[in-house]
């Protein structure tokens, strides 16, 4: 008897689960979020679109506001949650309102125009070259620094006062230090050495030249690299560190294999932000190098050109507004484009490159 009542039980279909959790939260399960925040996007862009249309963008603004606290109240964050989205977005409306402005005003054909132009794709290209040998050079000797700090060590203080000075110092100031450290009769100033065999000289100058500008852009940049080491190497729980040297390992196989591949986001992150900061760069590049020479690889040959910002610059100065926004509409494209792909790399699922 007790069999058949189980059996029959069995047969019995099952009633489906009752949807728990707010409204959007359940939308997000069905449709994903990746295809929610799409379209959130999208309808932002659209809302934007008609707005300019019609002449009102300012009016955009407000919609924004309105929507991120509608956002929350669907996703069911209460009263708070629904007050720092609206907020959070007053934030965001006012860092991308003139980005999109920039892009919308500008007239495509002057933007076709202006990326045909030699010179405009040589400063592009230069302002992708020089700050990537900023970045590399303030990963490659700000991460053992980083290291050093997230271990800790007396005078700690001073060193990271030290590191986080740049921020603080004016563009301009920057730029006059570097030419008074490293320039004629600077440390380095009288540095020079030949090599015979490849009839190679190098005389260590600052202004006017590559290295001037890459030290200028380093100088500004490598904050952000040591930073964002130091708190990914402090993330490392330390008890893992300590069981890979207590199984053997030294200080560089427990680098290797342990503290690197738990804090090589962090590392990477830091060596992206460190190059968008260099891209940025205007006052210490136009003071320490202004024009430089490089090697252009497209055409094979060195040239003369200056980085985008000191190019942008003199375009305003030179030819108004209309050139030098379809010049920043380039620069802005490249750097977002570039920017976004490194980002998307660094929080794949992939492990330890």
């Amino acid at each position: 008897m007790s069999t058949d009542t189980e059996t029959s039980r069995e047969s019995e279909p099952t009633s489906p689960k009752r949807a728990t959790g707010s409204p959007g939260e359940r939308l997000d399960g069905r449709i994903g979020i990746g295809t929610a925040v799409l379209a959130v996007v999208s309808v932002q862009l659209v809302a934007f679109a008609v707005a300019f249309a019609v002449g009102y963008p300012g009016a955009y603004a407000g919609f924004a506001v309105v929507s991120a606290g509608a956002i929350a109240a669907w996703r069911n964050r209460g009263a708070f949650g629904i007050l720092s989205a609206a907020l959070g977005t007053v934030l965001l409306v006012a860092l991308g309102l003139p980005l999109l402005m920039l892009v919308a005003r500008q007239r495509l054909g002057m933007v076709v125009e202006m990326a045909a132009d030699p010179a405009v794709q040589q400063a592009l290209y230069l302002s992708v070259y020089a700050p990537l040998l900023a970045a590399l050079a303030s990963v490659a000797l700000g991460v053992p620094l980083a290291l050093v700090l997230a271990r800790g060590f007396p005078g700690q203080e001073l060193v990271e006062s030290l590191v986080d000075l740049p921020l603080v110092v004016p563009h301009s100031v920057a730029g006059l230090a570097i030419l008074f450290g490293f320039g004629k009769g600077g440390a380095f100033g009288g540095v020079q050495f030949t090599i015979p065999v490849i009839d190679f000289t190098f005389k260590f100058t600052v202004l006017q030249t590559m290295l001037g500008m890459v030290l200028a852009m380093t100088f500004v940049s490598a904050p952000f690299a040591v930073n964002s080491a130091r708190e990914a190497f402090e993330s490392v729980p330390t008890r893992v560190e300590w069981a890979a040297r207590t199984l053997g390992a030294n200080r560089w196989e427990t680098f290797k294999r342990v503290t690197g591949p738990l804090a090589w986001r962090g590392v990477l992150t830091g060596g992206v932000l460190a190059w968008a900061r260099a891209v940025s760069e205007f006052g210490a590049v136009a003071i320490v190098a202004y024009s430089v020479e490089f090697f252009y690889l497209p055409e094979g040959e060195s040239l003369s050109a200056q980085h985008a910002p000191v190019f942008i610059y003199n375009t305003y100065l030179s030819a108004g507004l209309e050139e030098s926004g379809a010049v920043a509409t380039l620069l802005l494209a490249l750097s977002a484009v570039i920017f976004l792909l490194v980002r998307t790399a660094a929080y794949d699922d992939g492990g330890w490159p």
